[in-house]
């Protein structure tokens, strides 16, 4: 089932398309992250060109948040006052991202770079994640229980001036701290199609210090509006997202995110977690792969 997608310009076999949403779907059901810092990746492996696979997946990624905002608001664990701080800096980070993309595009150095940052990114996330998902496979066979973490705001954290009351995190901290924050997620989710989450998420708990029950939430709601703006600034500018390339795979996640939200609760969250941090570091080692290995056509041609 070939279909020609008009702005990668290939044709494509839509069901292999459908099938990596849902693999992306499925992972994101299964431990519970947004699976967007993967579809690119695996975009790019069957050969779609990293900088219409980095715009599209960002569109792909506004589609999946809806639902999961939905649910949250409805449960009232959304911080709009931090989401609305943290959507600020994502819409001046993708700015900025847009004038750095354009930037590599002119040197013809951006799929290159996508590709290295995806290398020490998912490396490096990869290679925490397994250290994290070790320690509690051990302390669950010895029977130890780890140090719980206490919820504080990072020092340099509290040392920004002009704070601000987040009643709903149950924080009094600057509001440049989710600003910055906010600055470096929108450039990710520019550069590489990323929602952001799996650095956002980490850094609302370990950086500002916000309470479990509503980072999930406002992560949601900022990576949202976030996408939406870097999806608009890309079909602006780069000319880059490929719609019939995003509704595939949204139809994909979609589906496979109810698959494995059923496999996730017969599973113990540990090996999980380790079993995503295998799969993280392998799709990084490909990728590391694929930036050093010499293609069988080293030179390419670009209609303009």
């Amino acid at each position: 089932m070939d279909l020609y997608l008009p702005i990668a310009n290939l044709s494509v076999n839509a069901l292999v398309i459908i099938a990596l949403g849902g693999v992306v779907g499925l992972l994101s059901g299964m431990f519970g992250v947004g699976g967007g810092f993967l579809t690119t990746p695996l975009l790019i492996f069957y050969g779609i060109p990293p900088t219409v696979a980095a715009a599209s997946a960002a569109s792909q990624v506004t589609g999946a948040s809806v639902s999961g905002v939905m649910s949250h608001m409805a449960r009232g664990t959304v911080d709009f006052r931090m989401g609305g701080v943290l959507i600020a800096g994502g819409v001046i980070g993708a700015g900025l991202g847009v004038l750095l993309f354009r930037l590599l595009q002119s040197l013809g150095q951006i799929d290159t770079m996508i590709g290295i940052l995806y290398v020490l990114m998912l490396g490096g996330i990869g290679l925490l994640m397994a250290k994290e998902s070790i320690q509690a496979l051990v302390a669950l066979k010895t029977g130890k229980r780890l140090q719980a973490r206490t919820r504080r705001h990072h020092p340099l954290v509290a040392a920004l001036p002009m704070r601000w009351r987040f009643y709903r995190s149950g924080l009094y901290i600057s509001p440049l701290a989710p600003l910055l924050l906010g600055v470096a997620t929108g450039i990710l989710t520019m550069l590489l199609g990323v929602g952001g989450g799996f650095i956002l998420v980490p850094a609302m708990l370990y950086l500002l210090g916000m309470t479990t029950q509503s980072v999930v939430g406002t992560s949601l709601f900022q990576i949202l509006f976030v996408t939406m703006a870097t999806t608009m600034m890309h079909a602006m500018t780069t000319k880059a997202v490929d719609l019939v390339l995003a509704m595939l795979l949204l139809i994909g996640s979609v589906t496979g995110a109810q698959i494995g939200t059923r496999i996730s609760m017969s599973i113990r969250p540990e090996y999980l977690r380790i079993l995503l941090a295998f799969i993280v570091l392998l799709v990084a080692g490909r990728m590391a792969l694929g930036l050093g290995w010499r293609p069988d056509e080293i030179y390419s041609i670009e209609v303009q």
